[in-house]
């Protein structure tokens, strides 16, 4: 058997300049350690009303559902999506968002009361 020649694809280009090359960096003033993102405040004692978790499992094959439901009106649809998104973030679960409505999967009834706690709201229902 002989070694078939191959044709190399990714050559390496010369003669191109580098259009970085005439830049002079002494003189500079150092540039800051570690840029710093100020953290969102949050306000204190922020309430966004009262929610209601129920616990289903009906019509899923068994797989039990927290649902978190009844939020106040003046709560916009994309914070309902935002919320759901990091409720299944924070949860490391699948979920949605239907009709107003977070469904997280699994039995995560405690960490999502918390984290809706965390965020402002009164939580009732399943504990």
């Amino acid at each position: 058997m002989s070694k078939k020649n191959k044709i190399e694809i990714n050559k390496p280009q010369e003669g191109l300049s580098n259009p970085f090359s005439s830049i002079k960096l002494e003189g500079l003033p150092p540039g800051p350690a570690k840029l710093e993102t100020p953290a969102p405040e949050k306000k204190p004692g922020r309430k966004l009303g009262r929610v209601v978790l129920r616990k289903e499992t009906a019509h899923r094959g068994g797989k039990t559902v927290i649902v978190v439901y009844d939020f106040e009106s003046f709560i916009a649809t994309s914070e309902i999506e935002k919320l759901g998104k990091r409720l299944k973030a924070a949860c490391g679960t699948g979920g949605t968002v239907k009709d107003r409505e977070i469904e997280i999967q699994g039995e995560q009834a405690s960490k999502v009361r918390s984290l809706l706690e965390e965020e402002g709201f009164r939580v009732a229902g399943i504990g």
